[in-house]
């Protein structure tokens, strides 16, 4: 199980930034500038009918001025390699050059799915456009517009149509797992936050690698574990720097294994130092953490080390950088001292529970009538949204459908008003809640035609605020 990864390869200035803004949707979906092979490389989230994957922008390799650097090409290797598919981006409007073919000889001898996508060809007939680019021997090229976003979508499907959905697949094995009660635990969190120590201390014994060097990490560590009758699987992952701190390759490929640890883990605990405060990067792995609907539970570590002044302040921090996790339990711990340290482990299994919980449709009809009646829905055009009925619709974390009238129209802040709601009713601690409106008819009145729940369908699902 792990996430699917496609980067962007090509000479400088052919569109890869550009590629990467569309597919990401202008970076909203940034995950951070995390450490990278080369000081422009990013990650982003990017999906399409063929699911979801990790896009990875790339810098530049050399032109037909100068041969590729030897650095650079190691390090776009190992970059290929950590991906599941690669798009070689060309720029239809300078033609084949050669360091187009420098860099197809590369990924030919890489047992790697690669697809050619011809840039800029927005003024150009697609099949001319592309011609010339067969003779780089990587299969049919795709003629594309970064900037106006022509034959993107089509572009990121056939490169993710020969790889299985890993998120898709993540949930049978997750709930077979649920049914074992084997829990699938990733503590994630910058360098030096004391993750391997939590760990140790959790275990009772020095099981995984400590230091006060950050970075000691390098790989995520599966360790089971078993505590009052519950067995876990710890994944201890490597902290996620800035790109100016790293200087190691094979630290610069930790980001991966840590979105993958992430993405097939049932509950994220994510560490913070307490003297150093909420970083860019927390807040960035928090945001992908959200994004995904993954259980939390944030632990603030070394808060013995604070004195009283100093952990209010931190208090305050917490509240105004995190609001957007206001779902998760947050714990002062001392992972060195083990202070703290079982009580996260009590918040994990709640989190877990809540995650996965079957929600009755008659109770959730309840609590949306009971929040409608305490506080209506806003007025549209004259004519008041209607919120007629509630049903669970997965699981992992819960999805509750809310049918009604207008319901396209219903305001963000009413929406995370109603996921509160169900979250108190339920008492559903550590999963962020989702939800899902649909205009049209009950498909449970006997009246109601065969699909009349998604006739005039809508959806609007909660998203954490940016981070970063």
């Amino acid at each position: 199980m792990a996430t699917r990864v496609v980067a962007l390869v090509g000479r400088p200035n052919v569109g890869k930034s550009t590629l990467f803004n569309r597919l990401t949707r202008t970076r909203d979906a940034l995950v951070a500038d995390v450490p990278g092979l080369t000081r422009d490389r990013i990650y982003g989230l990017a999906s399409t009918d063929g699911g979801s994957c990790v896009v990875v922008d790339t810098g530049g390799l050399a032109g037909a001025e100068e041969p590729i650097d030897l650095l650079v090409a190691r390090q776009a290797r190992q970059a290929i390699e950590e991906a599941d598919a690669v798009i070689l981006l060309v720029d239809g409007r300078a033609g084949l050059t050669p360091g187009d073919q420098q860099i197809a000889a590369l990924l030919r001898r890489l047992d790697r799915r690669v697809v050619v996508a011809v840039n800029k060809t927005e003024s150009l007939a697609p099949e001319v456009a592309a011609a010339e680019f067969h003779a780089l021997g990587l299969g049919q090229p795709m003629a594309i517009s970064a900037a106006h976003g022509q034959g993107v979508g089509e572009l990121l499907a056939s490169a993710l149509a020969a790889i299985a959905d890993p998120v898709a697949e993540d949930l049978a094995p997750a709930a077979v797992a649920a049914e074992g009660e084997l829990l699938r635990l990733a503590v994630v969190g910058r360098p030096n936050v004391g993750k391997s120590t939590y760990i140790n201390r959790l275990l009772g014994e020095e099981r995984v690698l400590t230091s006060d060097l950050p970075g000691t990490t390098r790989d995520a560590v599966e360790i089971p574990f078993e505590r009052a009758g519950h067995r876990y699987l710890l994944v201890d992952t490597a902290g996620v720097r800035r790109r100016s701190r790293v200087h190691e390759v094979v630290e610069r490929f930790s980001v991966v294994k840590t979105l993958r640890a992430i993405e097939a883990a049932n509950v994220v605990v994510l560490m913070l130092d307490a003297q150093q405060g909420v970083a860019e990067q927390d807040a960035s792995l928090l945001g992908y953490v959200a994004e995904r609907g993954r259980a939390l539970v944030l632990a603030v570590n070394k808060w013995d080390g604070l004195d009283r002044g100093q952990r209010e302040r931190v208090r305050v921090e917490l509240a105004r950088k995190l609001s957007f996790l206001d779902y998760a339990r947050i714990h002062f711990i001392s992972a060195l001292h083990g202070s703290g340290v079982m009580d996260v482990l009590d918040s994990v299994d709640e989190a877990f529970q809540s995650a996965r919980l079957s929600l009755p449709t008659p109770a959730l009809t309840r609590v949306l009538q009971d929040a409608v009646s305490e506080h209506q829905p806003p007025l549209v055009g004259g004519f008041r949204i209607k919120l007629r009925y509630a049903h669970q619709g997965g699981r992992n974390p819960p999805l509750i459908v809310v049918h009604g009238t207008r319901v396209g129209k219903l305001p963000l802040t009413y929406q995370r008003f109603l996921s509160n709601r169900f979250r108190q009713a339920f008492g559903l601690h550590g999963t962020p809640v989702r939800l899902e409106l649909r205009a049209g008819k009950n498909p449970f009145d006997p009246g109601a035609g065969k699909g009349g729940a998604r006739r005039g369908a809508v959806s609007r699902r909660r998203r954490p605020a940016p981070s970063g």
